[in-house]
């Protein structure tokens, strides 16, 4: 062993094997630089030296536990430098996934060859900094500045065929890895010129323009992004310049709130995913899946566990709805293809895998039953009664209702411990987060399992209690209520949308409700009414919406007017006029709202709904409630979440906009 134990040094001949432990990712700590920095002394002796990685995976980033501290030597850009400027040439055997780090250090290598499924990536982006090591400077030099620009600015991941294709690899391996690269080093070619030192790329003026423009579009208001080409830009200069350039840019990226905020955020998803609830539990393997259902969200929980393996059996009420279910799952899995997502083989796989069907009795042998149907508590209780006498009494039963209380639903149903809400976001098979709803039969195996099959589609699991809408459609009802205050207090719709567009929200409050469709919320509402506090203000310019038949994008008006064949939303003086006439009858002095305003508001009520929503046991932890609204709503991840932006936005400005919001109600 040589400095560090997470790094070793063995020979086999005049080959020299500098392998890398530090699991599970093979971080890039203090420990693994030490043990680099002595293991380039310890191969002096060797003809050639291999750099390798044990586990499952080549260096897959830096420790992030490292981030808040100052850095400690022996720094990662002097540990590339010392292994490409080696006596003994390096050749990097490379597997798993190699990012950020990872790959600064194999581009220090005089040689890579790689495994054939192995991924490469600059992902620095994505914890709201930038690579700090020369990823910037030397990926450039290999591969050229548009590509660079995907990997850094995008954190676009490339398979190694076209890792190879671009010249970055001297070899694609399938099979043994070792022997593969014990054969290439006893037919050693001549050593190539240091990365480093080769010429910089050359890229128009105008290119570089153009591709900024791209990545601001896409960054939606995140630096990092910008900042990556920035430093890419440097790959002009000499790389003993641009270099420490790069280097003290990441540092100052990884102090700024927005590196804090996405920190926050991937620390989160791992916490998140084993909540107290879960650990007591077994989880029960789940091979085979029933669908009730075949509509959009149906078929997108099946196109989900299909793509995942799994056995589908998609259940619906007669031969024609089941063909067109089916017809919607298949054209969906064959999309991926056409994209380039999938393979053709991948799909005919699934394809054998998958039944639609009108029969009950097909039902049986299955492990876990997802309805999918109308909301209606009758429908779904009906549903789940009939199924009960197919299933086995240990087949786990689930509910994707998205606002009725499970408890309803399942009442009298037989084995009330493996009953669990499964609340799945459209398009399913896309959308990353399944809030599994705890009632209060439902056992912790069952809470496990349903965690379990949660990873299995790759998705994000957050633990909800029972209450109106659980976790995020709670928050989204307190949302748009307060978006629908400003509208009758002095805001239109376009200025509500623009500002937290502006925000980082893919769209605002009431573009979303366009395209979901204004009878949803309406629905919703209608359900309340029995139970809303008689202190509650409540604005009716929706209802009246509702009323003219303004209904969204499908009905070509909503909040906006839709032209025929376009969906791009268009204010519409008929809808300012309603607003206007609103205020008016209230009696509200309208006045315009700054977007700096419109913003606080709807963060506080956000992050105040949360608030209550984790006293009251409903959900884990504030970190619970980020997730949620970043992988169910679009709230934007590079900000951590309402609970974090609230939190770095300060108590006193988030207090002072709830009493903005409640002064704005009259009296």
């Amino acid at each position: 062993m040589t400095g560090a134990d997470s790094v070793s040094v063995t020979f086999a001949g005049d080959i020299a094997w500098v392998t890398i432990d530090n699991p599970p990712v093979n971080a890039t700590a203090v420990g693994v630089r030490t043990g680099l920095m002595a293991a380039i002394g310890a191969v002096a002796s060797a003809r050639v030296a291999v750099l390798a990685a044990a586990g499952k995976t080549f260096v897959a980033g830096g420790d992030m536990t490292e981030f808040d501290a100052p850095p400690v030597p022996p720094h990662l850009p002097d540990v590339v430098q010392a292994i490409e400027d080696s006596p003994v040439p390096f050749i990097a055997a490379l597997h798993g996934t190699v990012l950020g780090g990872g790959l600064e250090l194999a581009l220090g290598c005089a040689w890579r060859i790689a495994a054939r499924r192995t991924l490469f990536g600059l992902p620095e982006v994505s914890v709201g900094t930038i690579p700090g090591a020369g990823g910037t400077q030397r990926l450039p030099r290999l591969i050229g500045v548009a590509l660079a620009i995907e990997m850094t600015a995008a954190g676009k991941r490339l398979t190694a065929a076209e890792f190879q294709a671009a010249g970055a690899l001297d070899k694609v391996v399938d099979g043994d890895l070792r022997g593969a690269v014990t054969a290439f080093a006893a037919e050693l070619p001549p050593r190539p010129g240091k990365i480093s030192a080769r010429p910089s790329p050359r890229f128009a003026t105008a290119d570089w323009r153009a591709a900024e423009a791209a990545v601001a579009k896409k960054a939606r208001g995140q630096n990092a992004p910008l900042r990556a080409v920035e430093a890419l830009a440097w790959s002009a200069l000499p790389f003993a310049e641009g270099q420490p350039k790069e280097r003290a840019l990441h540092l100052q990226l990884r102090q700024s709130e927005e590196s804090r905020a996405l920190r926050h955020v991937f620390f989160a998803e791992r916490a998140v995913a084993r909540p107290p609830a879960v650990r007591a539990g077994a989880p029960r393997s789940i091979g085979r899946v029933l669908v009730l259902g075949g509509g959009l969200m149906g078929a997108g929980i099946a196109t989900a566990a299909l793509s995942a393996g799994l056995s589908v059996t998609l259940l619906e009420r007669d031969a024609t709805a089941a063909k067109d279910a089916a017809s919607r799952v298949i054209d969906t899995l064959e999309g991926g293809v056409r994209r380039g997502k999938t393979t053709a083989d991948a799909v005919e796989r699934q394809k054998a895998a998958f039944t639609a069907t009108p029969e009950r009795d097909a039902a049986a042998g299955h492990d876990l039953a997802i309805e999918a149907v109308f909301e209606d508590v009758a429908l779904k209780r009906a549903l789940f009664a009939q199924l009960s006498k197919v299933l086995s009494a240990e087949a786990i039963l689930a509910t994707n209702t998205s606002y009725l209380d499970p408890t309803a639903i399942f009442d009298g149903i037989p084995g009330p411990e493996r009953c669990v809400g499964l609340h799945f976001f459209s398009p399913a098979h896309i959308m990353k987060l399944v809030e599994v709803v705890a009632l209060p039969a439902t056992s912790a195996d069952t809470l496990a399992t349903a965690f379990g099959f949660a990873k299995t589609l790759r998705k994000i699991a957050v633990r909800s209690g029972i209450c109106e809408g659980f976790i995020g459609n709670r928050m989204l009802t307190a949302y748009r209520r307060a978006a629908e205050y400003m509208l009758a207090d002095g805001a239109l719709p376009e200025d509500v949308d623009a500002a937290m567009r502006a925000f980082g929200m893919a769209m605002g409050p009431f573009e979303v409700q366009d395209l979901s469709g204004l009878q949803i919320a309406e629905a919703n509402r209608r359900r309340q009414d029995a139970t809303r506090p008689a202190q509650e203000r409540y604005v009716t310019i929706a209802d009246q919406l509702c009323a003219l038949g303004r209904l969204g994008q499908r009905s070509g008006k909503g909040w906006y007017r839709y032209d025929a064949g376009d969906r791009t939303p268009k204010p519409d003086h008929a809808v300012t006029a309603l607003i206007q006439a609103y205020s008016d009858a209230a009696g509200i002095a309208r006045k315009p709202i700054s977007p700096q305003d419109i913003q606080i508001r709807l963060l506080a009520v956000l992050a105040n709904e949360g608030a209550r929503i984790v006293e009251e046991g409903i959900a884990d932890s504030d970190a619970a409630i980020d997730l949620v609204k970043i992988h169910g709503y679009g709230f934007p991840r590079w900000r951590g979440g309402p609970m974090r932006a609230a939190e770095a936005a300060g108590d006193t400005a988030i207090r002072h906009a709830l009493d903005m919001t409640e002064a704005a109600s009259p009296g």
